[in-house]
């Protein structure tokens, strides 16, 4: 096995390497825990450009699969992809909003899967400021047509908070000198391209000083989950999935971030050896039957450069005596 330990690469996403396609990561495992039926009903939160949806589909034989994403760019390519496939349905949502959803009422599913993070198409486009590679607005909305961007996020948040958001998402251990350096500079004229971000961390921290990861990384990092709000919907979603599945259904999530990771940890440990709420009363039935954690091997981690930082993690509901 390779150790897939690092949680940053670069940019703290997932990427391609240069002149590669997007390449999901895990897919093998994925379907093996995902248990894909012929007839099942499944879920992928987050579609992006279907590499996951589309080899659910290669084993769903008569059933049906629900793909979301809040990207308006993923959906017009999972409305396509539906148009040519009636068994897909498409719900344009962040996935942390779908508790209570009309596309889940009374549909017991099969299997939840999501890839967290920014998808490669994400990334390398300019124009939505994800990357500092690549100069452009500074975005990093998800879907761009809500929510504050990062460079009017930045623009207003207050300096105590900047320097909590940097410690917390992005684990930077120079946190209050760049954001002190972001509040000084944006007093003189607004931040509000990638590149020029980019550049301001790099000079506040010194330079590069032949480092492997750019100064940037982290910080790229925290402002993005900040302005998707990525922990919060994560959050929501954890604790609505199980309500979701039919007793021994599966959950499967694939994150990136050791922040994410922790979140998915907790809850499948938490359901599979739930506490007694009293030391005198019986603990409950777990909610999770059996839970399980998958990281890349040598030969993935070869081919798929992005798999090297990714934690598969995923869940069997309890289904009685099973």
């Amino acid at each position: 096995m390779v150790s897939c330990s690092p949680t940053w690469r670069s940019e703290g996403v997932a990427v391609a390497t240069p002149g590669e396609s997007h390449v999901p990561v895990l897919l093998a495992p994925m379907l093996e825990r995902l248990d894909v039926r012929d007839g099942g009903l499944y879920l992928d939160l987050t579609f992006g450009r279907g590499g996951y949806s589309r080899a659910i589909l290669e084993r769903l034989g008569a059933g049906r699969l629900l793909v979301c994403d809040q990207d308006p760019e993923a959906i017009a390519v999972a409305q396509d992809l539906a148009a040519s496939d009636e068994r897909v349905e498409v719900l344009q949502a962040n996935f942390g909003a779908l508790a209570g959803h009309p596309a889940l009422r009374d549909r017991p599913l099969d299997g939840v899967v999501a890839d967290l993070g920014v998808s490669s198409p994400q990334l390398d486009a300019a124009e939505r400021g994800f990357s500092f590679m690549r100069d452009g607005p500074l975005d990093m909305r998800m879907n761009p047509e809500a929510g504050l961007s990062a460079a009017e996020w930045l623009a207003q948040v207050p300096a105590h908070e900047l320097i909590r958001v940097l410690q917390r998402f992005g684990e930077e251990p120079q946190a209050r000198r760049i954001g002190l350096a972001i509040v000084n500079a944006r007093e003189q004229k607004p931040i509000e391209r990638t590149a020029e971000l980019a550049h301001l961390i790099e000079k506040a921290v010194g330079g590069r000083r032949g480092k492997r990861i750019h100064p940037a990384t982290r910080t790229f990092q925290a402002i993005r989950m900040a302005v998707n709000g990525e922990l919060d919907a994560l959050q929501s979603m954890l604790e609505s999935v199980h309500g979701w599945l039919r007793p021994g259904g599966h959950l499967v999530v694939v994150s990136f971030h050791s922040l994410e990771d922790r979140l998915v940890k907790r809850m499948l440990q938490e359901g599979a050896r739930p506490q007694a709420a009293h030391p005198a009363l019986p603990p409950p039935t777990p909610t999770w039957a059996e839970i399980g954690r998958v990281k890349c091997d040598e030969l993935e981690a070869q081919r798929n450069p992005r798999a090297r930082s990714a934690v598969l993690r995923w869940g069997r509901t309890w289904a009685g005596g099973a």
